[in-house]
């Protein structure tokens, strides 16, 4: 995987530089939308496709998109197309989010719960997990039954773990020693 990561980062740097002089946050839709679109099997068969053309492929590819895109944009797709990295994007728009957030003071937080949050209850979650760990976060919720109970926290390599499976492993392990 560090090959793809190496050759995504050019270009991730690149439209970050070009996103920096417009509106960051419309180009962060944009690109997320981007590798959302070029991660379809569909899209990937046709951009690895001989009978296909260039400028067949950015057509299809552009015309899939619902955001409004600029020339920018479409000749950023174009030399995608052109250099057989289109099936980058889902890499390229990572790293973006990356860039992104390491200007903003942010960090992406993925957020693992046994049950659904209120709006409430995940604000004042984020707002204490802001404070541990220090920077502003961008969370993404997503319910796993098999954690039992408590949440589970990941920010960028740092875990924060208060599952109940969490703690009964840890109890098994102190027992097991």
């Amino acid at each position: 995987m560090a090959e793809i990561a190496t050759i995504a980062r050019p270009y991730a740097e690149a439209l970050f530089r070009v996103a920096k002089s417009g509106n960051l946050s419309a180009w962060s839709d944009l690109v997320s939308e981007m590798a959302h679109v070029a991660a379809h099997p569909d899209v990937k068969a046709m951009a690895h496709n001989p009978n296909v053309s260039d400028q067949q492929i950015a057509d299809v590819f552009l015309s899939a998109l619902k955001s409004p895109v600029g020339a920018e944009a479409k000749n950023f797709i174009g030399m995608l197309v052109q250099n057989g990295r289109l099936t980058l994007l889902p890499e390229i728009a990572g790293q973006f989010q990356l860039l992104k957030n390491a200007q903003e003071g942010a960090a992406d937080a993925e957020i693992a719960s046994a049950f659904e949050f209120s709006d409430g209850q995940l604000n004042d979650l984020v707002t204490t997990l802001e404070k541990k760990f220090g920077r502003k976060l961008n969370p993404t919720v997503v319910v796993d039954k098999s954690l039992i109970g408590g949440v589970r926290v990941v920010v960028g390599d740092e875990v924060f773990d208060t599952s109940v499976r969490a703690k009964l492993q840890q109890m098994h392990v102190a027992l097991a020693a």
